[in-house]
């Protein structure tokens, strides 16, 4: 499916070689420019049998380049200029030909010449007769071109000029420039202008004045996910608690110790946000008392009493608005699945990140993590472990392209 306008400010070389194929160029051309892109058609000598330059010229709204000089008094089409103008080159129809000087570094028109100046990335689209296509020698060149870094839109099989019918007939336009579309521009990104609630790190619930409760997060991975948001172009609240790693930039950062303060602070956050990441580990317990001064080591053992602190995720979660997404963090030891999917049911999230304790390389105070993820729709992925920065960035891409689906 199109994206309206995505091309915007794309500079993309059309190079056009000799054969058939050549005639369809023309609605290639018209797709780039309805979507944004400027275009800048190269045409070799062979090619102007095929397609007019004319019909080309009229629809990238540039003149069609095809020889180094411009006229008789010595101006010339400079091929370094134009290589590093381009953003990308697409080759379509390449033929055997075009192929094979590319793959040995032929220079002789100006298309090979600004191909061999170019940096950025290029794609060809093969156009040939079957047994052309077939032949080693053609599949050497594409394999050499491969190993290059040169990008091949596989030819599709059906009937070919020659009269035969197999594989060898270019691309369609539409498919060559869905490919352009996949792999020149980022995919659509979710979060991208949302405003996004981030918590992170563990909460500490006072004994007394010095003495706590807390756990072992270190808050790395909310960081991490703050951080990627930023990249993304997402507004971030950062709401942490107990951390152990500086804190990322670009965020509205709101230090909360206690589970207490950070279901206050979410509360005044939550009816602003798009987007709620509760990557925090907050406390379930709290004493129910804080001594006003430090307790003595008088006996051999202490009482302490507990009470349940706020479920701040059951809290926010219980009262989102429509389109609004709460995502959530579960740490298991036991029967890790069910209750992670429990969590995501009785919390009313969207979706519900799993760390694994069991995991040496996942969960508290490591470098690494390793991740399952469950959606309220029935859909779950894993992400291997990777760097926290890594997960993060995989977590956010998946969790893109889930809700981009799905709202």
């Amino acid at each position: 499916m199109l994206r309206k306008n995505h091309f915007k400010n794309k500079k993309i070389i059309v190079g056009v070689t000799g054969g058939i194929a050549a005639y369809k160029i023309p609605q290639l051309v018209r797709l780039l420019k309805k979507e944004g892109a400027e275009v800048q058609v190269v045409v070799t000598e062979a090619a102007k049998s095929f397609v007019t330059t004319q019909t080309l010229s009229v629809l990238s709204e540039n003149p069609v380049l095809s020889d180094f000089f411009k006229n008789s008094q010595g101006q010339w089409n400079n091929h370094v200029h134009l290589a590093l103008w381009a953003d990308a080159i697409v080759i379509a129809p390449a033929g055997a030909n075009t192929l094979a000087k590319m793959a040995h570094g032929l220079c002789d028109n100006l298309l090979m010449s600004v191909i061999l100046s170019s940096r950025c990335p290029v794609w060809v689209a093969p156009a040939m007769d079957l047994d052309m296509w077939t032949h080693a020698s053609t599949q050497a060149n594409i394999k050499t071109l491969t190993d290059q870094g040169v990008n091949i839109i596989d030819p599709e099989d059906g009937e070919l000029a020659s009269g035969l019918s197999g594989k060898g007939r270019m691309a369609e336009p539409e498919q060559i420039f869905a490919v352009l579309e996949s792999q020149l521009l980022p995919p659509p990104n979710y979060f991208t202008g949302k405003r996004v609630l981030v918590t992170a790190g563990g909460t500490q619930e006072s004994i007394d004045p010095v003495r706590f409760i807390g756990n072992h997060s270190s808050g790395k991975m909310g960081f991490a996910i703050a951080e990627a948001l930023v990249q993304s172009g997402a507004t971030v609240d950062l709401v942490y608690g107990s951390v152990s790693v500086a804190l990322p930039g670009n965020c509205e950062v709101y230090p909360t110790p206690s589970a207490k303060e950070m279901h206050k602070k979410c509360v005044d956050l939550f009816p602003h946000c798009d987007v709620l990441i509760m990557a925090a580990a907050v406390a379930d317990f709290a004493p129910a008392e804080i001594a006003s001064q430090k307790i003595k080591k008088t006996e051999d053992s202490i009482t302490l009493t507990l009470k349940k602190n706020p479920d701040i995720l059951s809290d926010l979660s219980g009262n989102k608005r429509q389109n609004q997404i709460t995502i959530g963090f579960a740490l298991e030891t036991e029967n890790e699945n069910n209750n992670a999917l429990g969590k995501l049911q009785k919390k009313n999230l969207d979706c519900i990140v799993l760390n694994s304790q069991s995991n040496p390389e996942a969960g508290f105070g490591v470098d690494t993590n390793a991740v399952t993820v469950f959606c309220n729709d029935g859909k779950q992925w894993q992400i291997p472990t990777a760097s926290k920065t890594e997960v993060a960035q995989k977590l956010l891409q998946s969790l893109s392209e889930w809700l981009t689906q799905t709202h």
